[in-house]
């Protein structure tokens, strides 16, 4: 289910994402998935929704100098670390290498 925001080019672009994720072999679901998250991503970074910061982690096979900060404060806020809110990138990848 494409959402009515998408433009014409996002479907385009959902679609050939999922249409090649499931030749590599992903099953129809998890490529839907990857697909939506992928248009979702490029229209949030190029300010075409109203959420301009990422909700998630971030890849767990990245390192965590590789991610965000907005991803490493969401993976502690998982991990329940203190004090995170007011903590740099590098603070929070200090405490989350200690937890």
């Amino acid at each position: 289910m494409v959402p009515e925001a998408w433009s014409r080019k996002d479907e385009r672009q959902y679609q050939e994402i999922k249409a090649s994720l499931q030749e590599r072999g992903e099953s129809a679901d998890r490529a839907e998935e990857i697909a939506a998250r992928t248009v979702n991503k490029q229209r949030r970074a190029e300010g075409r929704t109203p959420q301009d910061r990422t909700q998630g982690t971030g890849n767990p096979n990245e390192r965590y100098e590789e991610r965000t900060r907005d991803e490493l404060y969401n993976l502690a806020a998982e991990r329940g670390i203190e004090g995170r809110s007011g903590m740099t990138k590098r603070q929070l990848i200090h405490a989350l290498r200690a937890d």
